[in-house]
């Protein structure tokens, strides 16, 4: 079965975003220090990103979040999921009413009405389908905005979490893990770069 991962990059003092995050500003002030390493030229970093890519079966994204990569200052062949990497996986998206149009029409969207639990169901769906196909393991990512990836760890459907710290300080922004219910967490490894540091969680 298809695994959940929960993935996002946070500064260190727990914030997702920069303050005053928006369709036109999709990180807010100061965030784009957030995923510096998602475009680094560090071989750790690349090598990192090319692993999570590859075993992304299926991509789960709030709506808000959805606004900001479908609007005209989001995603491109250079900026999107994995943009360089092999493959496109599934995007699964939870919203309360689909949008009209999609400006990526050529990925996969799914939109679900339905609630997280239901969209997490269609991605790992999807995710199993894929892995049926290419003949390897591949996961449901759950890539945020933070408060999607809070909820599914409220809920209890994430089995992993991997948090990219930045070493930055937002000050404010949006935070990812205020008011979450407790859980306990197992560190499963670490990985320091020039950028960044990736620890990935087993989520009990």
């Amino acid at each position: 079965m298809s695994r959940i991962i929960a993935d996002i990059s946070v500064s260190l003092d727990g914030f997702v975003t920069g303050p005053g995050p928006g369709p036109d500003n999709g990180l807010g002030t100061g965030g784009e220090a957030l995923h510096t390493w998602a475009f680094s030229d560090d071989p750790d970093d690349r090598q990192f990103l090319r692993e999570g890519t590859a075993r992304s079966g299926a991509v789960v994204l709030g709506r808000r979040l959805f606004d900001v990569v479908d609007g005209p200052g989001g995603w491109d062949d250079k900026t999107g999921y994995g943009a360089g990497e092999v493959g496109k996986p599934a995007f699964v998206v939870v919203t309360s009413s689909p949008p009209k149009a999609v400006r990526l029409s050529a990925l996969d969207w799914t939109f679900v009405t339905t609630g997280l639990p239901a969209a997490v169901a269609a991605a790992r769906e999807r995710a199993e389908a894929a892995s049926t196909s290419s003949g390897k393991d591949l996961d449901v990512v759950l890539m945020g905005g933070g408060a999607l990836i809070r909820s599914a760890l409220d809920a209890g459907v994430v089995d992993t979490l991997t948090l990219h710290w930045a070493p930055v300080l937002l000050g404010t922004g949006t935070p990812l893990f205020t008011g979450a219910v407790p859980r306990t967490l197992v560190q499963r490894s670490v990985l320091s770069t020039s950028t960044v540091t990736h620890v990935t969680y087993e989520v009990l």
